[in-house]
């Protein structure tokens, strides 16, 4: 069961990943070295999801396992993070991506929980878990942002012309 447990939710953080890379990238007009690279950065730490799956599932959610896999969700989080500001700057600031992303409360809240869980792991790796866990279900709720941008992005174009 904790494989299994352990796959399911590392493969909802890789869809959560995919789905709002997509949709970052739908809105990205041009792309520079530097997008290439911090996108580059963001695949490294999203491949070692699996290790970091299977070595926490291996050991029954163990204490240091646990907190190696926070580790990665938080390098996950800062890279993404780093990916949205090089597409931002070299977009500009009124960028579609930029009006999209606004207070961003969700990508703020994800690294300070990633944060406490990691320490937690070895006082309890239930409630590191229970924080992944939480983490997951706040982004699996879709992020219309990007979306909602798109469309009042295009409608303030079609009333320009």
């Amino acid at each position: 069961m904790p494989v299994f447990l352990s796959y399911v939710l590392s493969f909802v953080y890789v869809g959560i990943y995919w789905n709002n890379h997509h949709h970052m990238l739908h809105v990205t007009a041009k792309v520079t070295g530097g997008v290439l690279w911090a996108n580059l950065h963001l695949l490294f730490w999203l491949s070692l999801f699996p290790f970091t799956t299977a070595w926490m599932s291996e050991n029954h959610f163990a204490s240091a396992p646990s907190a190696i896999y926070g580790f990665v969700l938080l390098m996950a989080a800062i890279a993404y993070v780093l990916l949205q500001q090089r597409i931002i700057a070299a977009q500009g600031s009124d960028s579609l991506l930029h009006r999209a992303i606004g207070s961003d409360w969700k990508g703020k809240v994800s690294p300070v929980l990633y944060l406490a869980a990691i320490p937690l792991a070895f006082v309890s790796h239930w409630i590191a878990q229970a924080i992944y866990v939480a983490v997951a279900l706040i982004w699996l709720v879709p992020d219309r942002r990007i979306e909602r941008a798109i469309t009042e992005g295009g409608e303030l174009r079609k009333r320009s012309v």
